[in-house]
């Protein structure tokens, strides 16, 4: 049976599991979402919700230079015990996160660090955008939020394509990181340098 990616952002929601992990779980309920959601519990991978209020001290700080040594990264990735952050998996995740942000240049880790007067810009530039097509004022506030979703895709290092498969999104990345380590996974914040770029 085959599953739709908005029943896939529906368990996860409902949940906190990752991607494929929510997938599977339809997949083996014929598409029966309270079904899959018992089946995820079964086996503890709701465990993304439960740790949510959990705090995160632990963790590795990943560096990347890309081939050339014209770009690098330094990326803090966080959990809750030193166990998890020195396991293979965690710290090849730190890896590929620094990867993506060496190759996609994200301004931020999430939507909520994106200051207000960069996101009231955006807003006024979109809506002026949205005027000059001439599109009427009551569908213009929807344009603009559906415009800004695109501008955090593009810039927010959670909500990117992930680089390695863009069927999913860094963050889905870091859900299916939770559901296999059973610990809260933060990225804390990344620095990107490159060659011919100022501060």
């Amino acid at each position: 049976m085959s599953v739709n990616a908005e029943q896939v952002k529906e368990l996860r929601d409902k949940t906190g599991a990752g991607f494929m992990d929510c997938k599977q779980a339809l997949v083996d309920a014929n598409g029966d979402m309270q079904q899959a959601v018992d089946a995820l519990r079964k086996k503890g991978i709701d465990v993304a919700m439960k740790r949510e209020g959990r705090s995160a001290d632990e963790g590795t700080i990943a560096s990347y230079v890309h081939a050339g040594s014209q770009i690098g990264v330094l990326l803090d990735l966080r959990c809750e015990t030193d166990f998890v952050a020195r396991t293979d998996e965690f710290r090849e995740v730190a890896r590929e996160l620094g990867m993506q942000v060496a190759a996609m240049a994200p301004g931020w880790v999430s939507p909520e660090d994106v200051p207000e007067e960069v996101l009231d810009h955006e807003r006024t530039v979109l809506k002026e955008q949205a005027l000059a097509e001439g599109k009427p004022e009551h569908i213009v506030e929807k344009m603009v939020e559906g415009r800004l979703a695109k501008f955090f895709e593009e810039n927010c290092l959670i909500k990117q394509p992930f680089l390695r498969d863009d069927s999913i999104t860094v963050e889905d990345r870091i859900n299916d990181l939770v559901s296999a380590c059973g610990e809260k996974v933060v990225i804390q914040r990344f620095v990107r340098f490159q060659i011919g770029e100022e501060e």
